[in-house]
C-alpha cells in the first residue's frame, strides 16, 4: 500500500471542501452536464497546476475561470438549456422556471441559482466569481424582477 503524500492529503482536502462549490457554480452557469464535466476539468487543471493554485487567494474563482474559458472554446457561446421540469415529478416547480431561467443573461442565472437554488449567500457567490458583494446584489435583484415578471408574479 502506497502512503499518501502531503501534497495528495493537501489536494484531497481542497476538492472535498472547493469541489461542490465549483460544480454547483458551473451547474448553474452552463447546465448540469456541461457544468459537471466543466467541474471535473477544473479539478483535473488544480492538480496538473497544485504548486501554483494552492498559493492563490482565490482557488475556486481561478478555476471556475478557467472552467469557463474552456466551456466558452469549445462550445462557443451556446445557449444553455435547462432541465425542462416533468410536472408529475416535480408539481412543486413552476413548468415556466427553466424556460425563463434561460432567457437571463448567464451572470444572472448563475447568482439566482446559486443564492436561491443552492443556498449560497451573495458574499459567497461574490466571493468565487471574483465580483463586488453589491455586483451580485443588483444581478440578483434584476433577475428576480425579470423573473417575476415573465412568470406573472409580480410582487
Amino acid at each position: 500500500m502506497v502512503a499518501k503524500t502531503d501534497v495528495t492529503v493537501e489536494f484531497e482536502s481542497f476538492v472535498a471542501e472547493v469541489g461542490p462549490r465549483l460544480r454547483d457554480c458551473l451547474t448553474a452557469r452552463f447546465g448540469r452536464e456541461a457544468g459537471s464535466e466543466a467541474a471535473s476539468d477544473a479539478l483535473s487543471y488544480a492538480w496538473e497546476h497544485w504548486d501554483r493554485v494552492s498559493r492563490m487567494d482565490n482557488p475556486a474563482g481561478y478555476l471556475f475561470a478557467v472552467a469557463r474559458g474552456r466551456v466558452r472554446r469549445e462550445r462557443g457561446r451556446r445557449f444553455v438549456r435547462l432541465e425542462q421540469v416533468d410536472e408529475r415529478r416535480t408539481p412543486w416547480v413552476e413548468p415556466g422556471l427553466p424556460a425563463a431561467l434561460e432567457r437571463l443573461s448567464p451572470k444572472q442565472r448563475t447568482v439566482v441559482m446559486l443564492v436561491h437554488s443552492f443556498g449560497w449567500t451573495m458574499g459567497e457567490v461574490a466571493e468565487v466569481l471574483g465580483v463586488a458583494k453589491g455586483t451580485i446584489q443588483s444581478h440578483e435583484r434584476r433577475a428576480m424582477s425579470r423573473l417575476r415578471k415573465e412568470l406573472g408574479v409580480e410582487q
